[in-house]
């Protein structure tokens, strides 16, 4: 079992901020992500956890043990980083196996567990290659190898995806995520990357500024964002966000015109997601605007019009077709609104739900 437990932790750099007052729980086998954009503290949070970085205040503790004290060797935690620190001179099989000469384990099991950890990444048939001969891809699977093959209590990850281009992103993403199923070690998982956070996450911890936004399943954080900074930095595209005014259930602003909302009067923050709006057939909608830019996406048209300062996009059809400079009308029905006080941008109405217990991974 590895269960974490961060309790208040928070890193201080003089007067600089890096984490503050960080606490969760990280249930045994579950495959948490941390999000957020550059300087959020996410990676802060992760050599905290690693031993990396010293806690300035608060406790790390794994399986019950406070751990601030102890040496990254011995906290029994496997990390990936960015970069993927391979060395050189050795073969992909003498990086794989480098942490098991390290840690003095048994060399009689050596071949068995590196054969089998090169299998899970497949990279049996590279085995005698030098890093120099891979691709970007294939050197990220050894880096992974080579954490497998210390069979941790823990794994964290770095941003492991960032170096690689997007076709490889994407298949190394799902290799990532069979092996959270395959190997059921509680794994931390790092990326600016809202995609990555949404495809592998158990629960996702969104940060800013070294705060916690939201935690929550990927689900709960896409549907029901605690606040505007969340509502932007997850979807693609992010949350439509229209700053306007509240008065008798009427939200209005400019080109806009939404009723039956149940929210005190006042200035508001109103947002929805592309995929909810729908363009009024008869060109005549809560929203009536030119469109600024289209995009043809494949299986849909992203139509995007100018509110004031925001862009506001819409899904359509993948067939509709038009000029730019066009009025369109869209329908945003009020039960797919989100509202936020526009001064603090914190949700209105319902609270999000903050998932307290995962599911396990896989």
């Amino acid at each position: 079992m590895a269960e974490i437990q961060l309790r208040s932790i928070s890193k201080r750099w003089g007067s600089f901020v890096g984490v503050h007052k960080f606490d969760l729980t990280i249930a045994d086998r579950e495959f948490l992500v941390l999000l957020g954009p550059s300087g959020c503290g996410k990676t802060t949070t992760m050599r905290m956890i690693a031993g990396l970085e010293d806690v300035t205040d608060g406790e790390i503790a794994i399986d019950g043990r406070v751990v601030n004290d102890l040496e990254p060797k011995d906290r029994d935690v496997a990390m990936v980083f960015q970069s993927y620190a391979l060395y050189p001179n050795m073969n992909v099989y003498e990086n794989i196996r480098f942490p098991l000469k390290v840690r003095g384990v048994d060399t009689s099991t050596h071949e068995e567990k590196v054969q089998r950890a090169a299998r899970m990444v497949e990279l049996t048939d590279f085995l005698h290659r030098k890093p120099a001969e891979l691709s970007g891809g294939q050197r990220q699977r050894v880096a992974l190898a080579r954490a497998i093959v210390r069979e941790p209590n823990v794994f964290l990850m770095d941003e492991p995806l960032s170096n690689l281009d997007a076709k490889l992103r994407v298949s190394t993403r799902a290799q990532i995520k069979n092996l959270s199923h395959e190997l059921a070690v509680t794994t931390i998982y790092v990326t600016h990357d809202q995609i990555e956070a949404m495809t592998l996450a158990d629960r996702v911890v969104v940060m800013k500024q070294g705060r916690v936004q939201q935690v929550g399943s990927p689900t709960e954080i896409y549907d029901n964002p605690a606040n505007t900074f969340v509502a932007s930095f997850i979807g693609s595209p992010a949350m439509n966000l229209i700053d306007g005014d509240m008065a008798a259930g009427r939200f209005t602003a400019p080109s806009t015109d939404i009723g039956g909302l149940d929210v005190p009067d006042g200035p508001v923050t109103l947002g929805f997601r592309a995929e909810d709006a729908t363009l009024a057939a008869d060109g005549a909608g809560d929203i009536t605007a030119p469109i600024y830019t289209l995009e043809l996406l494949g299986d849909a048209t992203m139509i995007t019009v100018r509110i004031a300062d925001a862009l506001v996009s819409v899904k359509a059809d993948k067939n509709f077709r038009a000029e730019i400079g066009t009025p369109v009308g869209i329908s945003v029905p009020p039960e797919i609104c989100h509202l936020f006080d526009r001064q603090s941008g914190e949700r209105l109405g319902e609270t999000p739900p903050q998932t307290a217990m995962p599911g396990m991974a896989g």
